[in-house]
């Protein structure tokens, strides 16, 4: 009787190298495929300089939101006139005056001790009302 001799097998190689190639090539491909979110920035219309020239003498004045700080409360003035009221009424108010101009401005003067979360209320207020052009009133230095 002739008993066979088997060999023993051995294991098959895996090719790291060309492995890796493959998976960098891989990752290559999908950081240039892929779309990135967008996150929309703010946008604000600084103040302009004395020295630089007056624009908008012809165009349609600003609305005005003036925030005051009153002992430790926050209070929103509208308009030129200022009267007081809250942010529910703001919000409803730009509303309105959105519809009647759509391209309608406004500017925002804080106290320097107002809360920015004051700040951030009447920008999102002024989103709510689709008002796109917001401006920010600053002073000049020396000056009261």
């Amino acid at each position: 009787m002739k008993f066979l001799v088997r060999k023993r097998r051995t294991a098959p190689a895996v090719i790291i190298v060309a492995l890796i190639d493959v998976l960098i090539v891989l990752v290559i491909f999908l950081l240039v495929t892929t779309t990135f979110k967008q996150v929309p920035a703010l946008r604000l219309t600084l103040p302009a300089s004395q020295q630089a020239p007056k624009a908008g003498a012809t165009e349609n004045p600003p609305l005005i939101v003036s925030i005051a700080v009153v002992g430790t409360n926050d209070v929103l003035l509208l308009g030129a006139d200022g009267f007081a009221l809250t942010l529910e009424s703001l919000t409803g108010q730009l509303k309105a005056r959105a519809a009647k101009n759509p391209n309608l401005k406004l500017v925002v003067r804080a106290d320097k001790d107002a809360h920015w979360e004051k700040v951030v209320q009447v920008m999102d207020a002024a989103k709510a009302a689709n008002i796109t052009n917001l401006s920010a009133f600053t002073k000049s230095p020396g000056k009261p």
